[in-house]
């Protein structure tokens, strides 16, 4: 084989499993950033307005 040849580089062939359409890769990012984000605490519950906190609030 003459040093031409050799040298020479091949065409790459992609393989058709490594293709992969943009709709698929946005959905693949965005599901390991849901599942790579930690959970949010949750919200600081409010007091429930109990009777007697109502009459306290009348009363004063």
């Amino acid at each position: 084989m003459p040093a031409s040849e050799r040298d020479e580089a091949r065409p790459r062939v992609m393989a058709e499993a490594a293709r992969v359409s943009m709709r698929d890769l946005l959905a693949s990012c965005a599901a390991a950033k849901v599942i790579s984000t930690p959970p949010k605490d949750p919200a600081p519950e409010t007091p429930q307005a109990t009777p007697a906190t109502r009459q306290q609030r009348r009363a004063a």
